[in-house]
């Protein structure tokens, strides 16, 4: 939609924005871009097809959630989570979702069940093929997928800042071979749900984060440069 003198509105240039911004976010949550990878603007530019102001918005954006850091003189790079921001993430979220689980038992129908036990079947199956990208979206999906029974909207929304949050902790401080969540973790938070067991819930629910936090490596991985042609480039665009 355009204004009266023929201009772009601004919800025009965010709708064209979006696309890019949910690429890099994407790229970003799946560890395809690690922490620490540099974001050159004219790189970006280049990519995507836009101008330079135009990713400059969106790696501001990034920026505004935290999945960015913006430095003078240096640029964007993928942020880097320190070891007391990493313990603080998972603490919070585990405050939050524990919080919650009360109004999620009270809303739970066996429809959700269904929906948190099919993701965790395609959780199992990436990490059986391992597929990295495909297991951190489903288990964070899944995380999602369990607060949104509650019906609060509000905090679903921070539930899933967190959760992308939380995928650059592990990127950052994980084995090599972690991905997302354990499986069997969300298994038996299933089980508990079923069982309409408050305290066993959220015990489970407390020992899941704990059990995440244990298994982090607290040594920071070599930065890398990202090949953003393979990653962001359109099929066919290279002959």
């Amino acid at each position: 939609m355009k204004s009266e003198n023929g201009l772009k509105t601004a919800s025009d240039l965010n709708d064209k924005d979006e696309p890019i911004y949910q690429a890099l976010m994407s790229a970003i949550v799946e560890h395809q871009l690690p922490p620490g990878s540099k974001l050159p603007e004219e790189a970006l530019s280049e990519v995507f097809g836009v101008s330079r102001t135009g990713i400059r918005k969106v790696l501001q954006r990034l920026a505004a959630v935290q999945m960015v850091t913006l430095t003078p003189k240096r640029g964007a790079q993928v942020a880097t989570p320190g070891v007391d921001e990493a313990q603080d993430i998972f603490r919070t979220r585990s405050l939050i979702e524990c919080a919650n689980l009360p109004f999620v038992l009270a809303h739970c129908q066996p429809p959700h069940l269904a929906a948190l036990e099919k993701l965790a079947r395609q959780e199992q199956l990436a990490h059986e093929e391992h597929d990295g990208p495909a297991a951190i979206r489903l288990s964070a999906a899944f995380h999602i997928q369990l607060q949104a029974i509650s019906g609060n909207q509000v905090l679903t929304e921070m539930v899933t800042r967190l959760t992308q949050r939380s995928s650059l902790v592990i990127a950052a401080w994980g084995a090599p071979w972690q991905q997302g969540c354990r499986c069997h973790d969300h298994d038996r938070l299933i089980a508990m749900l079923r069982e309409k067991s408050l305290s066993a819930l959220t015990d489970a629910m407390q020992q899941h984060f704990a059990n995440i936090v244990a298994s982090l490596h607290f040594e920071r991985s070599g930065e890398t440069l990202p090949d953003f042609a393979r990653l962001f480039g359109q099929p066919g665009s290279a002959e």
